[in-house]
């Protein structure tokens, strides 16, 4: 909890310690600019106490990335850190048995000089915490920096002392089960010359870093205290710094505030199919596109006012950037629709078809018979929406906190989830066999997710962590096989799309795609217009390729491993599971309060075993 400045009386000490033993928080300023922060009680505390009077704040973001950190002003008065100290040690030995405080220091440098990537360790020569050593150096080495392996020493002495020669005294007379360490850190983020900092060395550093001291803790917690973390993320913070949470919700109010996807998607798609095929197939159709609703300008501006750089926690950091950075790349698409900008746009968004994929796409496309179609009664619009309603009432039966409506509607084109809206076009057909492929895609995935990650701590993971569409997608075809309905024409079509997106980024136009899509791989004419406008929309919309891929990727996931329920806590991305595996460790990210319906349908766990075995996109069709 925040209290007032004023922690080192007698008072303020008790207060400390009586908020440690209720499981609280403490966060504390001083008037000297001392702070001390415990996200919870914890058997470990990290020291720094600066050398100057200002603040360094790239040497400082190493140490409050920590769930407990003492940052010392200059001046601070060492008989009272102490005491405070010892009463926070006994306390927590008290509670786990031992305690660990790691004093923290920059290892001195000369002006101009290049300083070695260099940690060094200083522990007590008497009783020293053999097992704790031999796992913090090991976690440093991996503590990389401009390719440069660190060089590990270790240094045993009396006493761990301060910056200025004065020695920590966590413990009182005769008290047991403390132990003090020291490490010494080289200062390679920054240039030798100018002192300016290394920013994304720095970024890379501190994110290294607070790894190889979370193993460290983990080790000591096993070793010397009576606390049985099951992995060294449990000792990382587990609660969102507040600059996260406000950065956090910032982004979500401005992806909230426009929809790419419907800003780029034609409102006149049945007219422009109609005068495309009056036409004989050989002009490019006129697209007409709804008004934009945001002025990309004032957009930015907001977007770049928000403080991630004051964002304690350097894993929130990292995915909260990368939002940042989508977000900007796609309010800058919204201002660049339908001019020559676009295309090269979209590219830096969602990238080109990389030679695997192509590969796979051209092996789909000659390998299925492209007359293999879905056939059979069709249900329009309104009848596929009430099946829609039915479908969203059970999740509601299962949770009522699940928000979601259906419209239909005559500027959509097709069917597609809008921020948790299902949206349907008046002119939308669905086959009756794919009824629960559509329902499993649309519902038990897009809206599942959304709804799953609306209730998590940060937004981001409702409106879609940055690059989350190829999961997203990935796991909305692999619920078509789930419940059985995974069709060779289904992904016949994925393939065709990811042909599509190859023949706009190597130069053809609108005609010349349709007609090798028409032509040279069967595809129907309405199939193969629908196809070429969703990759030609807005200017050139590359997104299309993402299913294939997505689904390539999720297959090679569940081979090695993860767990399919994992990735329905919201809309997360393959490149940052390993940093939502780290959130859930430390209780941040939470499990998903709700699962796709089709996990109780019969044949989906013997689907599901498959999977974790190993299947290729191929085999999908045959294990159908």
């Amino acid at each position: 909890m925040e209290r007032e400045p004023g922690f080192l009386s007698d008072a303020a000490r008790q207060s400390v310690l009586a908020d440690l033993r209720r499981d609280e928080g403490v966060r504390l300023s001083l008037p000297d600019g001392s702070r001390l922060v415990f996200d919870r009680p914890v058997p470990f505390l990290c020291v720094y106490r600066r050398s100057q009077p200002e603040p360094d704040a790239a040497t400082e973001s190493l140490i409050t990335s920590q769930s407990a950190y003492l940052l010392l002003a200059p001046e601070a008065d060492m008989a009272a850190v102490n005491a405070l100290l010892a009463d926070i040690a006994a306390a927590m030995v008290e509670r786990f048995d031992g305690f660990l405080l790691l004093e923290f220091r920059l290892r001195p440098v000369e002006a101009g000089e290049r300083p070695p990537h260099v940690f060094r360790i200083v522990a007590p020569a008497q009783n020293p915490p053999v097992p704790v050593l031999e796992e913090m150096e090991e976690a440093l080495l991996a503590c990389t920096i401009h390719r440069r392996t660190p060089k590990v020493c270790v240094d045993y002495v009396d006493a761990v002392r301060a910056s200025d020669g004065k020695a920590f005294a966590p413990c009182r007379p005769g008290q047991t089960g403390v132990t003090c360490l020291g490490l010494e850190v080289s200062p390679v983020y920054r240039d030798p010359h100018s002192d300016e900092v290394y920013v994304f060395a720095l970024e890379a550093f501190r994110r290294r870093l607070n790894t190889a001291l979370k193993r460290t803790f983990h080790a000591f917690a096993h070793r010397y205290t009576c606390y049985r973390p099951a992995h060294y993320h449990e000792m990382g913070p587990s609660r969102p710094d507040a600059e996260a949470l406000r950065v956090d919700r910032g982004l979500a109010r401005i992806s909230a505030g426009f929809d790419l996807l419907l800003h780029v998607t034609p409102v006149n798609a049945e007219a422009a199919w109609e005068e495309f095929r009056q036409h004989r197939y050989s002009r490019t159709p006129t697209f007409l596109y709804r008004p934009r609703t945001i002025a990309p300008g004032l957009a930015k501006r907001r977007l770049f006012r928000l403080p991630l750089e004051r964002i304690e926690d350097p894993t929130l950091a990292r995915i909260l950037q990368a939002k940042r950075d989508e977000l900007d790349r796609q309010i800058t698409l919204v201002a660049d629709r339908n001019t020559p900008r676009f295309l090269p746009g979209s590219r830096a968004l969602f990238g080109d078809v990389e030679p695997a994929l192509g590969a796979l796409a051209g092996e789909l496309l000659s390998s299925i018979d492209h007359d293999g179609r879905s056939g059979g009664d069709m249900l329009d619009a309104e009848a596929f929406a009430r099946r829609a309603r039915e479908e969203l009432r059970h999740y509601r039966q299962q949770d009522r906190r699940f928000r979601s409506g259906v419209a239909v509607r005559d500027d959509i084109a097709g069917i597609m989830v809008s921020h948790g809206r299902f949206l349907i076009g008046r002119g939308a057909r669905v086959a009756a066999s794919r009824v629960g492929a559509a329902l499993a895609h649309e519902i038990g995935t897009h809206m599942v997710t959304w709804h799953n990650g609306r209730l998590q701590p940060f937004r981001e993971l409702q409106e879609g962590m940055a690059g989350y569409e190829p999961m997203q997608e990935g796991l909305a075809v692999l619920a078509e096989y789930l419940v059985g309905e995974l069709e060779a024409s289904r992904l016949r079509q994925l393939a065709g799309r990811v042909r599509a997106v190859e023949l706009i980024t190597d130069g053809a136009d609108f005609v010349e795609t349709f007609r090798v899509l028409h032509r040279e791989y069967g595809f129907a004419p309405r199939a193969a217009f629908m196809m070429t406008m969703r990759t030609f929309r807005g200017g050139g919309y590359t997104k299309d390729a993402v299913y294939l891929r997505g689904l390539q990727r999720l297959l090679h996931r569940l081979a090695n491993g993860v767990k399919l329920e994992d990735l329905y806590v919201g809309k997360v991305a393959d490149a940052w599971l390993p940093y939502v595996e780290e959130l859930r460790w430390r209780t941040i990210v939470q499990p998903p309060a709700v699962l796709p319906r089709f996990f109780t349908l019969p044949g989906t766990d013997a689907r599901r075993r498959r999977l974790a075995e190993g299947l290729t996109v191929m085999q999908l069709l045959e294990a159908a």
